[in-house]
């Protein structure tokens, strides 16, 4: 099973003009191969006018990868395109790119750099994030622990939700898949047994990571 990947923060959006040329970038995150066709037909539509839409995603799950030129020479647009989302190591991405022909011809390796440029550009505005598989655990123990677990909690830096104060303290923490034992381990010796510790729900959580 699949326990991290990094795909685009969100929607993001660029434009570039080459040698008067317009290029309009459209980058997004996306669930699935549908909503990603459905991106580039709604793209497509509003730029129906445009000389090129071209564009490339990448999906998890059943890995699917597609491109298309939209008209420029073969293998120009869309697969610079796709080779950037891939040299990034992104999933559930889509981008979009359309052109406004400005009366200069690029030449094949003109159009590849605009490409490549366009698509990079859109997923620096658009941010990246990595996703990673995390399980809720709760800790429960009483007020003489705080001291010590605020001061674990803080050196390990875990993601956490805001404490509950009632009779006893509980935290609650999310835990990178595959940690809970090491994290079981370490609390049971700092509180020698005393604390009650769950697991709960799993789910992906994401940080920001630079490009």
């Amino acid at each position: 099973m699949e326990t991290r990947y990094r795909t685009v923060k969100g929607y993001g959006e660029t434009e570039i003009v080459i040698q008067k040329s317009r290029f309009i970038t459209r980058v997004n995150r996306v669930a699935n191969e549908q909503e990603a066709a459905t991106f580039v037909e709604e793209i497509s539509k509003k730029h129906w006018d445009a000389t090129h839409n071209c564009y490339a995603y990448v999906t998890r799950g059943t890995q699917v990868q597609k491109s298309s030129d939209d008209g420029e020479p073969a293998g120009t647009a869309g697969r610079p395109i796709l080779e950037v989302i891939r040299n990034r190591d992104l999933h559930d991405t889509v981008i979009v790119v359309t052109r406004y022909f400005g009366g200069i011809k690029l030449g094949a390796s003109g159009l590849i750099r605009a490409y490549s440029q366009c698509a990079a550009a859109g997923i620096d505005t658009a941010g990246e994030v990595e996703r990673i598989l995390h399980k809720k655990m709760s800790i429960t123990t009483d007020y003489s622990f705080v001291g010590k677990m605020e001061h674990e909690l803080r050196t390990h830096g875990f993601d956490m939700e805001p404490p509950e104060f009632t009779d006893q303290v509980t935290w609650h923490l999310w835990i990178p898949l595959g940690e809970e034992a090491e994290v079981t381990k370490w609390v049971t010796e700092l509180t020698n047994g005393r604390a009650s510790i769950t697991e709960g729900e799993t789910m992906f959580r994401e940080k920001e990571v630079n490009p």
